[in-house]
Formats: structure tokens, C-alpha cells, sequence
């Protein structure tokens, strides 16, 4: 009865690599003595919080289509009921000439299923009897020793930080307006208005004499979002709009940015000239209140 493993139709990627395999190799003296047998299986070896095997088939696996071929293939010991194990494993044969291990693996690295049904996955065409028994490409060396290996890379979901990354776009409710009494009267401070959107806490920040580079020459202008913990980031696309109170030629700028807890702000330091608000025939500046707005158009949401 054929075993159930890798169809031989499917198709390995085969490179060569100077590092070792990182979990197991398996050292034979002869080759030939070993030859002798059908079936070879390994020690037990650990990776990933699991028990392995190398099941090698020096003669090839017949009940594979292996014939004509060294068949290797890993195992997996010990696996509980209804229990599916999920990896990704490569294996390997060491090349004595190069110093180098063929590595094979999988084409796209496809991830293999270990269950109680399937303990076996692997290559029953590793590689051809001709090819390896040929001393000079270097895969047996004196007295026809030789060494096979495996990397065994287990994949836990339930052990994984799992994150959403979400672009809410042309949000509801995404204008938020500030109207600042009392220009005439006020200072260097900077004036703000916190509000909610999209589950967070942002902050419309105005400086009225200007700040940094606008600093006693303009206007400057933010979106500032609040309580990011280290490494966090939102992303939004925003509008920032002082608003012409008379003709509706409101001043505005569009950003994008990406804002995080050492940069949480986005917007102009340069937004537009003191001299323009100073104008009345503008609009910006009526019965000495002045109208700042923002306008959200996408921002992520984690």
C-alpha cells in the first residue's frame, strides 16, 4: 500500500547554502551498510516543543515512486489526538567538496500538516542514487559517509500577536470646528480643541502668533492626535481650514501623515501670514473671532 506523503508531481526548491541546519543532522559512516536496509529512522530530536524523526529510504521508497532515488522524508513522534501540527521544514544533505548543504524544500514553501492520519511528510525524490553514489559531486565521502539534516519551524497561531490594520474612509461626522473668541486680545500661548473621533482623542491646536518657523509671522496650524503608546501610529488624511467668514475663500491645506507618540502632530507652522488676518476685508477675522476647522477624510484604526 503507497504511502501517503508528498505527491511526486510536486515540485522542491533546491539551492545550495553554507549554514548548517539549525535543528538536527544526521551523520552516516557507509552508506553502503546502511543500503543494506530499506528503511533507516533517526534518533528523536526536538524543535518547535515537538518529537522528530528522519525516515530515510536509502534504496528509495517504493510505495512513493522513489525507486531509482534516495527518499527522505521527516516524522513527527508522539502526536496526541486530534491534534494537526503546522510547519514549514527544509531538508538537507551536506556536500563534501563545496562544504555546502543542498537544501530542499518545498516550492513557495508551502506549510505541511502533521496529524495523526499524516505523521509523514517529505521527498521521495530527494535525490537520484546516481547522482549521490557519484563520489565526485561530493555528497560521499571516504568509506561512503555522508550527512543528511532537518529544520523544523512549527507555527502556533495561538502563540502569535495578532494585529488589524484598518483605513476608514470619508468617515461620519468628520468636521470639527473651533471658533476662537477674542483675537484681538490674545497672547503667544497656543489654543486647542479636544474632541473624539474614530475611538480616539485628537486635539485642533491654533497658535496665534505662530510657532517655529512661523513663529511672529504666521499662523500655525495643527491636528494632533493623543495617548498613543510607544510604537503606535495612526495614519490620517486630514484638511485644515481657517475659514473665510465673508466670501467663503477659506485658506486650506491638505496632509498626510503618519503620526505616532514621538510625532503626534500634523500641519503648517507657516499655515498662512499674520498680515492676512489682520486684514477685515479677508474675512478670516469677524467681530474679532476667528473660525479654525478640520475635516478627517481617512484615518486607520487598529
Amino acid at each position: 500500500m503507497a504511502m501517503c506523503c508528498f505527491a511526486t508531481a510536486k515540485e522542491s526548491a533546491r539551492y545550495m547554502r553554507a549554514l548548517p541546519p539549525a535543528h538536527y543532522l544526521l551523520k552516516i559512516e557507509s552508506f553502503d551498510v546502511l543500503s543494506m536496509l530499506d528503511k533507516y529512522d533517526s534518533g528523536v530530536f526536538e524543535a518547535g516543543g515537538y518529537k522528530w524523526r528522519l525516515s530515510l529510504y536509502p534504496k528509495g521508497n517504493s510505495g512513493d515512486n522513489g525507486l531509482g532515488y534516495v527518499s527522505l522524508y521527516l516524522s513527527i513522534e508522539e502526536l496526541p489526538p486530534n491534534q494537526t501540527v503546522h510547519v514549514n521544514y527544509k531538508l538537507f544533505v551536506h556536500n563534501k567538496l563545496q562544504n555546502k548543504y543542498l537544501t530542499i524544500q518545498d516550492t513557495d514553501e508551502e506549510i505541511s500538516r502533521f496529524h495523526r492520519s499524516k505523521t509523514q511528510h517529505g521527498f521521495p525524490r530527494f535525490l537520484s542514487l546516481k547522482e549521490f553514489e557519484n563520489r565526485s559531486n561530493g555528497y560521499l565521502g571516504e568509506k561512503h559517509s555522508c550527512t543528511f539534516g532537518a529544520e523544523v519551524f512549527v507555527i502556533q497561531p495561538a502563540m502569535m500577536r495578532e494585529e488589524s490594520f484598518t483605513l476608514i474612509r470619508y468617515p461620519t461626522q468628520n468636521t470639527f470646528t473651533f471658533q476662537i473668541e477674542n483675537w484681538s486680545k490674545l497672547g503667544t500661548d497656543p489654543l486647542s480643541k479636544e474632541f473624539t473621533f474614530e475611538g480616539r482623542q485628537w486635539k485642533l491646536l491654533v497658535y496665534p502668533k505662530g510657532n517655529a518657523a512661523g513663529k511672529g509671522k504666521s499662523l500655525s496650524v495643527y491636528l494632533e492626535v493623543q495617548h498613543l503608546h510607544e510604537k503606535m501610529k495612526v495614519y490620517a488624511e486630514f484638511n485644515l481650514r481657517v475659514l473665510d467668514q465673508l466670501k467663503n475663500n477659506n485658506k486650506e491645506k491638505r496632509f498626510k501623515r503618519w503620526l505616532s507618540a514621538s510625532h503626534p502632530q500634523g500641519g503648517d507652522a507657516d499655515f498662512m501670514p499674520l498680515k492676512d488676518l489682520e486684514k477685515s476685508a479677508k474675512g478670516f477675522v469677524q467681530n474679532d473671532a476667528l473660525v479654525v476647522d478640520v475635516q478627517i477624510s481617512v484615518v486607520s484604526k487598529l
